[in-house]
């Protein structure tokens, strides 16, 4: 295939161009103005050249505000039979067809002998059954010591107990978690459920956010492929734990805020005035002064980020993260358009109502997630904490509030010293710094069946492994390492837009961690920031694919280097598809699997 573009942009996936045949090359990427033609780049600019800077080409107002997707070339056009003018109808249906295609590979794959292991495996011991007694009373309940027995044998005829108890995270996930088990029964398939549907849908939502983000929709489809065979994502997705629900509303959050971004920059290239060839024109007064009116968008991603923290708590630093980005891609917007103060104008017509359209909206839904425990009665019979401004919370300053939300504050609080605070040792828990490199994964579930017992062949010779361990894909993990450098330096010194969008969500997601070295935590946590990883994995084949313009042998040799790649990464998946499933397998395939000494 030929790009149309007429001179290639600079090395990498982001030379601004034109629709163009080639699947990494989508349009502009920087938010500044046109340099005036004759004018000195500034002194900064210069210098950054000799650590590989390259300014970018002047483009027209219009395409940098609202870049082309790329389209099918003419060799597609032909295999489409869509030569001439019906093309545009294929290209579309490309842009579901690919993700749904890789949407039903994954989902097959997550759904497949979900029940398996039929056992109450790692923090399930917690989810599954707080889930199990949010959607019947309202709030979480003591178990007995042997609770996870009778659940297994009785299922939803196992006697619900009354008693509220004490739990550390907010009840989202586990109403979600719920729901599968309301319509499936109340055993590992009903309790797994949700989660491997969210786990799916996520890989979608991850194709097309990767369409818009690279306006490829053959890059989208690789970073959605590239999330179906990661398997902590995998892994998670077939356990009834918090941290995949959390990923999946935190990707939501993203994905409207893509195309919240994508309509406010639209409406914006609309308002500007045209010149004589009908394309816009910068115009101050426009860019400095335009309201964009409702944002609906923005408002589902202030929903989204709402139930990812009433998930989990660290959904707090993400609904941080992704508010501070978008409004400066606001400020981007205006100052491509051609406002003399972008700064000013989006405080004054954007930051306003992006806070009000995020945080209140995040708090509020938190607030909503609490209306089971809210409407428990508060006489000592409902949920946890739910008398306190009754009995131990009488007097005050603070009386004039309503009794259920003191009693929640207080609950609140209580929780949080216990975040802060917990650092009892466990086998499994790892430091951040560990995270990237696969240091310390986490296993869920491991026994030894005896030869003829659970799936271990008769002829085994001994006693088999059965485990499913929480481990990426580590081909694709050390991977990543890489592509965040190469997103670093596109950021850095390409100042592309779509790189700081990606390293936004990868350090939501992960640095917070690191001011609780000491806290007990887990590489699980890092589900949240994968689909990052991905997209940076992802922006990364597209660079050795090579710029728009590139010759033919560049194209084979990019070609080649990034399908090995990802051939590497599919076959390490493969491999490890034992251990994230619990097959039965010789101790001698298991232990040639334990790359890493740290991973036993």
């Amino acid at each position: 295939m030929t790009s149309t573009a007429s001179s290639p942009g600079p090395a990498g996936p982001a030379g601004p161009s034109g629709p163009t045949d080639s699947p990494n090359a989508p349009g502009p990427t920087d938010d500044r103005q046109d340099t005036a033609p004759g004018r000195r780049p500034p002194p900064w600019q210069q210098h950054l050249r000799g650590y590989g800077y390259v300014a970018r080409p002047a483009t027209g107002v219009g395409e940098r505000l609202v870049p082309p997707y790329t389209e099918p070339g003419p060799r597609l056009r032909s295999v489409l039979g869509a030569a001439g003018g019906g093309v545009g109808l294929p290209g579309r249906w490309a842009g579901w067809l690919g993700p749904l295609l890789v949407t039903l590979v994954a989902g097959v794959m997550r759904f497949w002998d979900l029940g398996s292991p039929r056992a109450v495996i790692f923090d399930e011991t917690y989810y599954a059954k707080d889930a199990w007694a949010l959607v019947h009373r309202g709030y979480e309940v003591n178990w007995p010591k042997d609770a996870n027995d009778l659940v297994l044998q009785h299922g939803g005829h196992v006697l619900l107990p009354t008693d509220a108890a004490y739990v550390v995270h907010p009840p989202v996930g586990k109403y979600v978690i719920g729901i599968g088990e309301l319509l499936f029964g109340f055993d590992p398939f009903g309790w797994r459920f949700m989660t491997a549907l969210l786990g799916t849908l996520s890989v979608l939502l991850l194709c097309r956010i990767g369409r818009r983000l690279f306006r490829s929709t053959f890059l989208g489809c690789v970073a959605g492929a590239l999330l179906t065979v990661d398997g902590l994502h995998f892994v998670m997705s077939r356990t009834a734990l918090l941290d995949e629900v959390l990923m999946f509303f935190v990707l939501a959050a993203f994905g409207c805020l893509l195309i919240d971004r994508d309509r406010s920059r639209a409406r914006l290239a609309a308002a500007l005035p045209t010149g004589r060839d009908g394309t816009p024109r910068p115009d101050p007064a426009v860019a400095g002064a335009l309201r964009l009116g409702l944002r609906p968008w923005r408002l589902a991603a202030g929903v989204c980020l709402g139930l990812a923290f009433g998930t989990k708590w660290n959904g707090l630093y993400i609904l941080a993260a992704f508010a501070l980005m978008s409004v400066l891609w606001d400020v981007g917007a205006r100052r491509v358009a051609g406002a003399e103060r972008p700064y000013a104008a989006a405080l004054r017509y954007d930051a306003v109502w992006a806070f009000l359209s995020t945080v209140p909206v995040a708090v509020g839904v938190y607030l909503l997630s609490w209306l089971g425990w809210i409407l428990s009665p508060a006489d000592g019979t409902g949920g946890y904490f739910r008398s306190w401004a009754a009995t131990d919370g009488r007097g005050g300053d603070w009386t004039f509030l309503p009794d259920w939300l003191r009693s929640l504050w207080h609950y609140e609080y209580q929780v949080y010293l216990f975040h802060v605070g917990l650092d009892s040792p466990h086998t499994y828990q790892s430091n951040p710094w560990s995270w990237l490199v696969l240091g310390r994964p986490v296993s869920y579930f491991y026994e030894s069946p005896a030869p003829g017992t659970g799936g271990c062949p008769v002829d085994a010779g001994g006693k088999c492994a059965r485990e499913v361990l929480a481990l990426g894909t580590p081909l694709l993990w050390w991977a990543a390492c890489l592509a965040l450098l190469y997103v670093l330096w596109r950021w850095l010194l390409r100042r592309d837009w779509r790189a700081g969008a990606i390293l936004c969500g990868v350090a939501a997601g992960y640095l917070p961690w690191f001011m609780y070295q000491q806290r007990t935590i887990f590489f699980f946590y890092a589900v949240v920031f994968v689909p990052f990883l991905c997209l940076a994995v992802t922006m990364m084949i597209g660079a050795l694919l090579g710029p728009p313009g590139a010759g033919d042998r560049r194209r084979v040799v990019g070609a080649a280097g990034a399908g090995v790649l990802v051939l590497l990464i599919f076959w390490n998946f493969i491999y490890f598809w034992p251990i994230y499933t619990g097959q039965a397998i010789s101790l001698d395939a298991w232990r040639a699997r334990m790359w890493l000494d740290t991973w036993i």
